[in-house]
This record gives structure tokens, C-alpha cells and sequence, in this order.
């Protein structure tokens, strides 16, 4: 007997549009943010250490509000409240920009705003039961999000002062939280499968090996981040239109692999997908660091953001899915999203700080080689076993 048509029912426009707002922030934040510090007078030292607090807070806050939303049941009221509390701290920026007062601000947003992302998943995948290949034809539309903002706003800053970032950030703040209120809480109620305990889960080598990998790839990250905008324009004369065009073209190709992540995950396993895209993001860091004098060059190491990023993500959530069943998946992302986005990305933004005025080419050069190390570990240990339910 089918379920009744309410039940199956997926709000596909819903769930998009949050994913939609919610990296127009990432994408108003990451190319802009930099550029926006420098123009307030502060140094590569210091956008890298404002820079790796937005990541740093993704450490603790996830796991916090993880562990809170699975024992609480109170998924969606996690989610909205952190998303309304985010805009109204960050709006704190408006009011001064001395350097103890934005990190002030930062770190308090941001304990908020990544409250709202790994519970979110769960939610998202509380709908798609039965049909997980779905997320990335959902998840997508977060790249778009991603490459509006970003390409909007390069047209826009070739006209208007990089003071106003400010308040396009705030703008999509409220809207992530507008989208939220729209939706019902669909995420699993009680443990299924595995009755493991968390800390029995995450003790497995292949988990350890995963959350390594991930933590790697993410520092490879941190200094394109970081400073990939202010690099094409400083280092080599490239306007806001043109690097806005370059994120978008990665983003672009983000889309496209999310697009047929369904028939790469049926077709291939998981393991190999993994060490292809590591191997792939390398290759990417060595091209913009010592070939960024070249468009063509710079053109094809965007496109290599569709495995740097697509794939990755796409085979990491899909590993958190199957490892951390019923109870445990709020506390599974969160623990993925702090160890990666978090722990990674706010270290190679600190590196990245350190080491930018001495030699960006260096700089890129190390992350490619703390994705090979990712390779290594993952070549070696990483080999999961994966309930098949993509269907």
C-alpha cells in the first residue's frame, strides 16, 4: 500500500531556496570579506586571523548545537533561531569597524550562523527518504546561491565602494532566516540501524581516516578562501568583474557535477571517487599558484572545483549518512562540517595569513601538499562500508 501523497511529498523549492540564501552568504563572504578588511586599513596577518575566527567558530558551535538538536527534538527551532540571531548580531558591523570590535561581532555570528547548516542536512535527508540520490539535485541550488552572489556583487563593486558588502551580507542573513520559517521539521525522530554509540562510531579507522582527510582538505582550501580574490587582483591586475566570473566558473562546474552525482554514485564506489577528487584538488593549488598569469590556466583550475568541492561534499555526506544512522546524525554533520570547514578551513586561513606576504606561490604549493597527505592517508585506511540506498 503507497504511503498517502502528503507523506511523500518532497518541498523541493523549499528546501532549495534555504540552500540558495544560504551560500549567497558563503558567496558574499569568501571572495569579498578579504577585500572589504583590506580596505579598512587591516593586514594580511589580520584578514587571515578574522578570516580563520568564521571558521574557527565551526569547531565547537556545530557540535554544540548537534548534540542539543538530537536530544531535544527541536531541530527546526535550532535552525531558526540561530539563523534570525546571526543577522541581528551581525548587523553589529554597521555600527563601528575597529579591529576588537569585528571580532567581537564575528565570533558571535558565527556561533549562530553554522548552528544552522549541518542540522539543516538532516532535515534535508529527513525528506528525501528513499531517494538520497535527490540531495545533490536540491543541494545545488546552494551553488547557484553561491555564484549569484558572487558574480552580482563583482559588477556591483566595479561601480560601487566595497564598504557596502556589509549590508548585502545582512540581507541574505534575514532571508535564510525568512525560508526557514516555511518548513517542518522531517528529520528521524529515533535511532535506526546501527545501535553503536557516537563515540563507538567515530572511533572506527575508516571514520578517523575520513575526519583526517577531511580536516586536510579543507586546510588546502583555506588560503584560495582566504585570499584567491585579493591574489588575481593584486598580483595580477584582474578587475572584480573578472574574479567574480572566475568563483562563478567554479561554482559552475559545481552545479554540473551535482547535477550527475546520481549516476557517479551508482557507478562508482565512494573510495575511488574520494581519492580522484583529492588528487584532482592538488593539481588545482599547483595550477593557480604558479600559472595564475594565465587565463586559460586559471579557467581550467576553476573547473577542477566540480571534484575539489562537488564531489567531495557530495561523497562526505554521503559516508556521514551511512556511518551516523537515526540519533546520531545531527551530531554526525556537525562533527564532519567542525572537523572539515571548521578545524581545516580555519587553520589553512591561519597558515595562509602567515605565510601570504612571503610567497603566495608557497602558500599555494602547501596546500596542494596537504591534499596529497589527504590521498595518502585515505589510499591507505579509507575503505567504508556503504549501505547502498541511492536506488
Amino acid at each position: 500500500m503507497s504511503l498517502p501523497a502528503a507523506q511523500t511529498i518532497i518541498p523541493y523549492w523549499r528546501l532549495s531556496g534555504f540552500y540558495f540564501f544560504y551560500f549567497a552568504v558563503v558567496g558574499t563572504l569568501i571572495p569579498y570579506w578579504g577585500v572589504y578588511l583590506k580596505s579598512l586599513g587591516y593586514s594580511s596577518q589580520d584578514v587571515g586571523i578574522i578570516s580563520a575566527i568564521i571558521l574557527a567558530t565551526r569547531i565547537l558551535a556545530p557540535n554544540f548545537w548537534g548534540w542539543l538538536a538530537d536530544h531535544t527534538r527541536k531541530r527546526l527551532r535550532i535552525i531558526r533561531y540561530g539563523s534570525f540571531l546571526a543577522a541581528l548580531i551581525f548587523a553589529g558591523v554597521l555600527l563601528d569597524q575597529r579591529y576588537g570590535w569585528l571580532v567581537l561581532v564575528v565570533s558571535c555570528y558565527t556561533f549562530f550562523w553554522h548552528a544552522v547548516l549541518p542540522q539543516f542536512e538532516v532535515i534535508t535527508l529527513g525528506y528525501l527518504s528513499g531517494n538520497y540520490h535527490k540531495y545533490s539535485q536540491i543541494r545545488l541550488w546552494g551553488s547557484l546561491g553561491f555564484m549569484s552572489a558572487v558574480i552580482g556583487l563583482g559588477l556591483v563593486f566595479d561601480v560601487l565602494p566595497i564598504r557596502f558588502l556589509p549590508l548585502f551580507i545582512l540581507s541574505f542573513l534575514i532571508l535564510i532566516w525568512l525560508s526557514s520559517l516555511s518548513l517542518q521539521d522531517k528529520s528521524t525522530t529515533k535511532n535506526s540501524g546501527s545501535s553503536a554509540g557516537f563515540l563507538s562510531i567515530i572511533s572506527q579507522p575508516v571514520m578517523l581516516c575520513f575526519l583526517a582527510a577531511s580536516f586536510l582538505l579543507q586546510l588546502s582550501h583555506g588560503p584560495y578562501y582566504t585570499f584567491y580574490t585579493l591574489y588575481l587582483v593584486e598580483n595580477y591586475g584582474y578587475s572584480s568583474t573578472a574574479t567574480g566570473l572566475l568563483w562563478a566558473l567554479g561554482v559552475l562546474a559545481e552545479v554540473a557535477i551535482f547535477i550527475v552525482m546520481p549516476r557517479l554514485l551508482r557507478r562508482f564506489n565512494l573510495r575511488h571517487l574520494f581519492l580522484f577528487c583529492l588528487l584532482m584538488t592538488a593539481l588545482r593549488w599547483m595550477l593557480i599558484g604558479y600559472c595564475a598569469d594565465s587565463l586559460i590556466v586559471l579557467l581550467m583550475a576553476q573547473l577542477l572545483h566540480a571534484c575539489s568541492f562537488g564531489i567531495a561534499h557530495s561523497v562526505s555526506i554521503e559516508l556521514v549518512r551511512n556511518y551516523f544512522k537515526g540519533g546520531h546524525q545531527g551530531q554526525g554533520q556537525a562533527l564532519y562540517s567542525s572537523f572539515s570547514f571548521g578545524a581545516g578551513g580555519a587553520t589553512g586561513a591561519l597558515i595562509g595569513g602567515l605565510l601570504w606576504d612571503y610567497s603566495a606561490s608557497s602558500t599555494f604549493l602547501l596546500s596542494a601538499l596537504a591534499s596529497l597527505l589527504a590521498f595518502a592517508i585515505c589510499y591507505r585506511w579509507l575503505y567504508p562500508v556503504i549501505e547502498n540506498e541511492a536506488g
